[in-house]
This record gives C-alpha cells, structure tokens and sequence, in this order.
C-alpha cells in the first residue's frame, strides 16, 4: 500500500482545504472526526536550530513533574525531538508503518509509544521521503494512531514538536489540533524574521481552527531588547526567558534533559523558569491576537539606528 495520496486525490483535497484555510491554501485535508479531545494541546514552532527539541522537552518533564500525564509528538524526519527523553532515536510511525504495510490492526501501542524520563510518553511520526508526499499526512495519521488505540484518553498534555519554520500545509497541520502554538526564538534577526512568519500562519489557523498564539520563549539569548520591541509592535507576550547556558549544551551531549544534570545553581534556576513555564501553560494563557509584519516592514523595523 502507498502510504503518500495520489497526485488527483491531493488536488482534491486541496482543494476542499483552501475552502477552509482561505483562497491559495493548499493544505492537506485532514481527517475532521480524528480530534485529540481533552487533553491540552501545544505546539511548538520556531528557526530551525533555535532550540525547539530542547525547549519541548523539558517543558514535558516540567508538566510531568506537576504531576500531569505528557506526550511529545516528534514532526520531523530526523526524529531527534525525543531523544534526550528516551535515551535513543526512536523508530518512527511511518517507519513503522512500513513494516507492517499499512496494516494498523497489527500494532500495538508499544510499538511506536515509548516512554522516557519521568514517565513522559515519547513518539516520532517522522516524514515522507525527501521531496515526495507531505507532513501534514504524516502527522495526521499519527494522532489517528493514538486515537485507534486509545492513547489520548489517559493524557492531559500533548506537545507537538514542530520541524523548523517551515509553515507550509504539511507542517503546520499540528495547529488544527493545538490549544495553543508558542514560537521560540532568539533575540536575533533571524529568528525574528522567521518568527514573524510563523505568526501569520497561526493566525491564518486561527481563523478556522481553535489554535490561538500562546507567546514567545525567548531563547539562547542573554538579552531580549529586540524581541520585546518585536513583541510590543505586533501584539505579543513573552513567557520566559532561557539565557545562554551551557548547562543546556551539555544535557544534549549527555543525551538528558536538564532536569537529570548535576546540581548547580545554573541547572536549577534553568529547571525552576520551566517549571514556572509548565504552571502557566497549565493555568491558560491569553489568546494573542497579534499583526504580523510584512516581510519590508520587519526587515527595516529590526536592528538599532
């Protein structure tokens, strides 16, 4: 069985999708009656390399600390979301899928679910091969794979971790299912910029879907001049700051999250502003109805005189 759609098939439902999504949408349609349910649900996007595998999990042991049951949705090919959870680079769903040509009925939730620190449940869906078929595929028949085996009926936090920037079809189909989308960024131009992109696909979402903007986690930064002014023009919040640490560093090569390093006050104030991060997610954020810039107008607006 092919898992990508027939090129027809795709038209189609792009098609049907831009009915939602606004004139020029080429969105993959996805399933409507797959819903996540009661769980709450974030997604995480961000530049590449800005942070967001770090960011996501140890948000995830943060929530599982308050005592919350967690999964976090890997949505990239390099399937590295995880790892420093688990230990290891899990095999993905679609990998998996192969395996068994398609045939979900001969899973089981062990199969492509597993468990990390803390009990934080991990899962890769993976992606197509490169240039063929799309992401957005991908993730939905990952959460049809949760729902069929009744995986997200036992969860109260769901963290989608999104690949890059890329705000295509395909990859920003997590914000059909998200509560709420946070961008981590840098307080460079760079991830500004590509910030800014990402906010005008969530509002985009939002015009049809329940995503609302959460906020920014400010990252690998020690100051955050430019992304508080950036915040302020457009109608952004910002909910917390991670500096420069090189605790977070070595918690990548030591393939831990930051909550397991040795003790020092770098790690533990590190660990206390995720804590306060998962406390206030769980608690509600307001939804952000932020104006994003046009791509001239950020470009002359970011920077000093």
């Amino acid at each position: 069985m092919n898992v990508f759609t027939h090129p027809r098939v795709a038209r189609d439902d792009a098609i049907q999708a831009a009915k939602l999504d606004g004139e020029g949408s080429v969105q993959v349609m996805l399933d409507p009656t797959v819903e996540i349910g009661t769980a709450k649900v974030f997604a995480i996007y961000g530049k590449g390399g800005i942070g967001k595998s770090t960011t996501s999990s140890n948000l995830s042991v943060a929530f599982s600390k308050l005592g919350k049951r967690v999964l976090q949705i890997g949505c990239d090919p390099k399937h590295d979301s995880t790892f420093t959870l688990t230990k290891s680079l899990i095999p993905t769903v679609i990998d998996i899928l192969e395996g068994v040509d398609f045939h979900t009925e001969e899973l089981r939730a062990e199969d492509f679910v597993f468990e990390g620190y803390n009990g934080v449940k991990c899962v890769e869906a993976g992606g197509p091969p490169a240039g063929t078929g799309c992401g957005g595929y991908v993730v939905g028949q990952t959460v049809k794979l949760l729902k069929e085996h009744h995986l997200l009926e036992d969860t109260d936090v769901v963290i989608f971790d999104v690949l890059g920037d890329v705000v295509c079809g395909g990859f920003a189909s997590p914000l059909q299912h998200a509560e709420r989308a946070i961008v981590v960024a840098a307080n460079d131009f760079d991830s500004i910029f590509a910030m800014n992109r990402i906010v005008a696909a969530i509002k985009a979402k939002s015009k049809n879907y329940n995503v609302r903007l959460g906020g920014v986690i400010a990252n690998r930064s020690r100051e955050t001049d430019q992304i508080d002014r950036y915040n302020a023009a457009i109608g952004l919040k910002r909910l917390a700051h991670f500096g420069d640490v090189d605790a977070v560093r070595r918690s990548r090569l030591k393939k831990s999250t930051l909550f397991e390093m040795e003790d020092s006050p770098e790690v533990r104030a590190v660990c206390a502003e995720y804590m306060q991060l998962a406390e206030k997610l769980w608690a509600g954020t307001d939804e952000l109805d932020a104006t994003p810039m046009k791509d001239r107008e950020i470009f002359d607006f970011l920077g000093f005189d």
